[in-house]
């Protein structure tokens, strides 16, 4: 089995330096309060001759929780994110990246991914306390030749992920031996890779390492970075070129992918992971930075085209337990695959400006990444399923998983999800916003929040006031220190019929869906930019034909009522099977022509979490018929009837809420025949 083989794989295995200051962006400077005391951290664009990015992003302490986001980041905070290295071994004090004995490879830096920014993200100081006992090891034990990290494990693929780490890390807090250490690092590498290339799971993930090395160079300028970076792309898998030519049109078996007990993973199972699909999205952009090649420039849209039509499902992100597994919604995906595919997308988006990437990674965050974790963020899923009906070891059409893989708990399947998991909230609510090339801010994804940061050198703060992804009204209250002319660039969603913008009260025109709206004024203190973004009710199409509902950047599942069975104590928390208590197999009498008819909105004004059953600002209602034929099989929902379906049962009310808060559901349903 796959993750067996990586279990496998797992077994086998001075003075700070002054940066340069001729690259730092003229235009925005994070400021910050004094009490965070925290310093600041210039912004740095492209330096030549990489291509210039469309957009910049932030430093890691720009951008502010509020509202809802605060609450979710504030779970997680208090859930595993908080407490992991407190009872699980894997990132405990005996870890290899502080020195121990234990765990040396991928699952301390993962940690880190996560821990970081959420940290620093909520300037909570017990959690900078446990991210710095890491990241200080790091920086504190570099070897002579430049290399880091253990020195039992020499695998260059967790190294990407602490470069990752460590630029986060510097931006928050301005440390002056980030900057060397990666230097030495890198040029050892330089040298080094002649002789060892790239191999195995760093052979698939080069790219992650090229954002770092895009980091370094931008504030340094040195060109033996240029060299370092076409080296990793030559020794490293050519993704455009799958997509380009793209083969794995179906679910794939384990023959296919001549997985065995014992032996190197194959190829064609490295080629159809899921988590290094979500990783890749952000090659053929970061590419694109040094060939300036359409051919590159495209290749994302190629990738996510060649995905969502042979793989795609209806929570944004497509199959893969744990390789690509077709379009089956019983099908699932993995956790590390969705906050990978987030980070990706949040990379491409900044590069290339294409506002659908930003339609795209809402729907994920909103969907995919509360769906797959309880409600207080203790226990996760391995795999989620978009229809997913019971949570329990019953054997599952996985592609390669085992049966533990959708339950709740503290590491499911494998423990790979438990370690990387973290950076999905606190990496979306640093990328909320970003500098434009043009030296103004772009607001590119949406949620209650605060910026902070500094535009022509004027200190400028944006509260961002919305109950947004529920509601489709966002208010700017754009304070800056002094009056100061610059571009403010909004992200309007393709699916927002007859959106409207106002500054001050007054219409700003030409506001399209799918484009970015650019207002180029002079600001003052006090200014309020108003967007109204309607949120009507609509259905798409999925599986066999399917319908699935959606509203704005939330999709609806059926509301199934869930008895939760503790199945057994894991240290600070459990392992949970979910099983429901009401009937899921139905067909509903809606379509693309009826929907805003069909749907009857219920907002609830709850102040709770919003991805809870009982939090959720807003249920939905609409007419259906139970489908006596389709049961389950094997745990879960049976083969998707073909719709459109008749059927003679009684007609009843559903109730449908988010995705997100719905752990048991139904989300492709069989349309009812008229």
């Amino acid at each position: 089995m796959a993750f067996r083989s990586r279990r496998d794989f797992l077994k086998s295995l001075s003075a700070a330096a002054a940066v340069s200051a001729s690259n730092l962006s003229s235009h925005v400077t994070v400021s910050m309060g004094a009490e965070d005391r925290l310093p600041p951290t210039d912004l740095h664009s492209n330096r030549e001759p990489l291509a210039k990015s469309s957009f910049y992003p932030l430093p890691l302490t720009s951008i502010r929780a509020k509202g809802w986001l605060l609450k979710q980041l504030e779970i997680q905070a208090n859930g595993l994110s908080g407490h992991l290295d407190e009872f699980w071994p894997d990132v405990g004090s005996e870890s290899g990246w502080l020195g121990g004995s234990g765990e040396s490879w991928e699952r301390g830096p993962y940690f880190l991914d996560g821990l970081v920014p959420l940290a620093y993200t909520l300037r909570d100081a017990r959690l900078i306390g446990k991210s710095e006992k890491w990241v200080n090891w790091t920086l504190e034990h570099q070897q002579a030749n430049g290399m880091i990290g253990p020195a039992r494990n020499d695998d260059w693929w967790p190294r990407m992920v602490m470069l990752k780490v460590l630029t986060q890390y510097q931006e928050a807090t301005a440390d002056p031996r980030v900057v060397p250490l990666m230097q030495r690092y890198f040029a050892y590498q330089l040298q080094e890779l002649r002789n060892r290339p790239l191999r195995d799971w760093g052979k698939y993930r080069w790219q992650d390492e090229i954002a770092s090395v895009v980091w370094l160079y931008n504030r340094t300028g040195d060109s033996d970075l240029l060299r370092l970076a076409e080296i990793l792309y030559q020794q490293g898998y050519d993704w455009r070129g799958q997509f380009e030519n793209f083969t794995y049109t179906s679910k794939v078996s384990v023959k296919e992918l001549g997985l065995y007990e014992r032996s190197p993973i194959p190829d064609r199972a490295m080629q159809t992971h899921g988590v290094n699909n979500a990783m890749a999205l952000k090659s053929s952009a970061l590419r694109w930075l040094f060939s300036r090649s359409e051919a590159d420039r495209v290749g994302v849209n190629q990738q996510l085209a060649a995905l969502d039509s042979y793989h795609g499902i209806p929570n944004g992100m497509f199959s893969a337990d744990e390789h690509l597994a077709g379009k089956n919604p019983s099908q699932g995906i993995e956790l590390c695959a969705v906050v990978e595919n987030m980070f990706s997308l949040e990379q491409v988006l900044a590069i290339l400006g294409d506002p659908l990437l930003g339609d795209r990674l809402e729907k994920i965050a909103y969907n995919a990444l509360p769906g797959t974790l309880t409600d207080d963020m203790w226990a996760h899923q391995y795999d989620q399923q978009p229809n997913q009906i019971e949570c329990s070891l019953s054997p599952r059409p996985w592609t390669t998983n085992g049966p533990e893989s959708n339950l709740y708990g503290l590491e499911p399947n494998f423990g790979c999800c438990t370690a990387n998991m973290h950076q999905g909230w606190p990496k979306l609510t640093s990328h909320l916003w970003m500098a434009t090339a043009s030296g103004g801010l772009a607001a590119v994804a949406y949620a209650p929040c605060e910026l902070t940061t500094r535009v022509r050198n004027v200190f400028v703060s944006i509260e961002e006031q919305t109950a947004y992804p529920f509601d489709g009204n966002i208010l700017f209250v754009i304070r800056p220190q002094r009056h100061v002319p610059f571009p403010l660039t909004l992200r309007v969603p393709a699916w927002a019929e007859n959106p409207s913008i106002r500054v001050n009260g007054r219409p700003v025109e030409s506001v399209r869906p799918g484009s970015f709206a650019v207002i180029n004024r002079e600001w003052k203190p006090g200014d309020r930019v108003e967007l109204h973004f309607p949120m009507r009710p609509t259905v798409s199409r999925s599986y066999h034909n399917s319908v699935v509902i959606e509203r704005g950047p939330i999709v609806y599942s059926l509301d199934i009522l869930t008895e939760w069975r503790k199945l057994r104590s894991r240290g600070m928390t459990a392992d949970w099977e979910a099983y429901p208590k009401s009937a899921w197999n139905y067909a509903l009498d809606i379509n693309e022509r009826t929907a805003a008819a069909a749907v009857e909105l219920k907002e609830t004004g709850s102040e709770r979490s919003v991805f809870t059953v009982e939090g959720v600002p807003v249920r939905i209602e609409v007419q259906g018929r139970k489908i006596a034929q389709w049961k389950t099989e094997n745990g879960c929902a049976g083969e998707l009837p073909r719709s459109p379906i008749a059927s003679d049962q009684q007609r009843e009310t559903l109730r449908l809420i988010p995705y997100g808060a719905a752990k048991l559901r139904i989300t492709a349903f069989p349309e009812l025949a008229g």
